[in-house]
């Protein structure tokens, strides 16, 4: 009996400790997802990979017209070799011609593969390159939060766990502070880190390889 009432004075004591640990526990939530999408600079960085998408969209259109134009070529060479009143020599001259650009052809289809398959890879990094650099400035302006306002834990309210269900599953209004930090990043004259805004666009997607520069 003793043991038991001491037990309950032990867990008694207990609580209010707890709950005070509790009350003083400063935690705050950010939607980091929100923030990304309402961030003026990954507006911009979407901007930038659309335009190199449409360069080299345009690109490849470029070399595919020149591809079935070939292509147009050869076929017509193989009608001119069917017909009955051509001589031997012509024959022989338009069979040769025909040859040649079946030989280029290949050499075209191999380069706008290698061209596509090229720029594809670059889009991608320069895409993963960007919004590193954007969610490092994201991240970096909550850590100012955070240090500023003495915080000990900080949840990302767009976080999914590995079961397709929110890491965060209830938090108070008052703890979100997701608009102050979008009111940070797109403040003007706000100077931003080196590692997002010093992104180069790729303008000759087919410098490499080599074999993807020929027209």
């Amino acid at each position: 009996m003793k043991k038991l009432l001491s037990m309950g004075l032990a867990s008694a004591l207990a609580f209010p400790v707890a709950a005070l640990a509790q009350s003083t526990l400063k935690i705050g939530t950010v939607d980091m997802q929100r923030a990304f999408k309402e961030y003026t600079k990954t507006k911009d960085a979407e901007a930038k990979i659309n335009d190199a998408k449409n360069a080299a969209k345009k690109e490849y259109d470029d070399r595919a017209d020149a591809y079935k134009k070939a292509l147009d070529e050869i076929n017509n060479l193989n009608k001119q070799l069917d017909a009955p009143a051509l001589s031997a020599d012509a024959k022989t001259q338009k069979a040769k011609e025909r040859d040649d650009k079946i030989a280029n052809i290949k050499n075209m289809e191999r380069e706008i593969t290698e061209f596509r398959q090229t720029r594809e890879r670059q889009l991608q990094e320069q895409a993963l390159r960007m919004r590193e650099g954007i969610v490092k400035e994201i991240t970096d302006v909550v850590m100012d939060k955070v240090k500023a306002n003495n915080m000990e834990l900080v949840f990302d309210k767009s976080g999914m766990s590995l079961n397709g269900v929110p890491v965060l599953m209830y938090s108070r209004d008052n703890t979100d502070f997701t608009t102050d930090i979008i009111s940070v990043l797109n403040k003007p004259g706000r100077a931003t880190t080196s590692s997002s805004s010093g992104e180069k666009p790729v303008t000759n997607p087919s410098a490499s390889p080599a074999k993807a520069s020929k027209p």
